[in-house]
């Protein structure tokens, strides 16, 4: 991180098949040692298994999971005379994509014995439905922003 200035965002290209900028995001998050043909493979396998077992349209099954699992409030630390606050704040559009798309990789990665595949795709038909890791993770995060609620008058 620079000292001085601001880091400019670079922009997305979208991913070949849907033309989307936020699953580009997901295989270029769920690329491992550079390996992005093998990323998008999985990618859009997980999201035909997904939509199969769904009798969705596979595009929609990355919309609505990634919708379901993206928080509304989070809490970042604040330091105020001494003391350390988690203090509630929403979050931006963006993060949430961002979290969403890192927790679904994670607790798929996490579930070891079967082709990452058939992880993946289970994660997000979890996800669709509104169950599953993922949307714990979502669910603990908006329960610690509620519990911590009476610091929201540090928020900066």
């Amino acid at each position: 991180m620079p000292r001085k200035g601001h880091i400019k965002k670079r922009p997305v290209t979208p991913d070949t098949k849907y033309g989307n900028k936020a699953a580009a995001k997901f295989i270029a998050s769920l690329m491992y040692k550079g390996k992005k043909s093998l990323a998008e493979r999985i990618f859009y396998t997980a999201l035909d298994k997904a939509a199969e077992k769904l009798s969705m349209q596979p595009f929609e099954v990355f919309e609505k999971a990634m919708g379901n699992v993206a928080p509304q409030i989070e809490v970042r630390p604040r330091r105020v005379g001494g003391a350390t606050y988690q203090v509630p704040v929403e979050v931006p559009p963006e993060r949430g994509e961002l979290l969403s798309i890192r927790w679904i990789i994670n607790f798929a990665r996490g579930k070891k014995g079967i082709p990452m595949e058939d992880r993946l795709s289970r994660e997000l038909i979890d996800a669709c439905k509104n169950e599953g890791s993922s949307i714990k993770k979502r669910e603990d995060t908006h329960k610690m922003a509620e519990a911590n609620r009476a610091f929201a008058h540090y928020r900066w």
